[in-house]
């Protein structure tokens, strides 16, 4: 017989592989998207993107919250996102699929990265910054 004691749940080990299949068909759809490719894969794929790429960098922006919490806020970020983005290249006359997409994926790129950015230590720099005792 054997007993579970990690804290961690059943099935937490699948986290990885889970987030790299979700990353690997959002950059799938997004690749057919941005190339124009007559496949059945397109619509769908390209979807999940415009969902689960702005979902990922606002719930990465909103740790501090609970799984449930989190996920409903995430998807309905991401969902204003997509419909401010369309909003705008509409209004200004530059409507696309491949506009849409990229101006979706840079927009996330950006949240994430900034999230990242103001998580970093204020007093962290590179190894060649740090000094020591021995060192003053």
């Amino acid at each position: 017989m054997q007993t579970i004691t990690g804290k961690r749940p059943v099935g937490a080990e699948y986290l990885p592989v889970i987030a790299g299949v979700v990353v690997g068909i959002g950059g799938v759809g997004a690749a057919l998207a941005l190339a124009d490719v007559d496949s059945p894969l397109r619509a769908p794929f390209t979807l999940f993107f415009l969902v689960v790429a702005p979902a990922m960098a606002v719930g990465g922006a909103l740790r501090g919250l609970d799984t449930v919490a989190r996920c409903v806020l995430a998807v309905t970020g991401a969902l204003a996102l997509d419909l401010l983005v369309a909003q705008a290249m509409l209004t200004l006359h530059l409507w696309s699929v491949r506009g849409g997409v990229l101006a979706v994926g840079c927009l996330s790129l950006l949240i994430l990265t900034g999230t990242r950015v103001a998580r970093r230590p204020r007093g962290a720099t590179g190894r060649a910054g740090r000094t020591t005792r021995s060192q003053e």
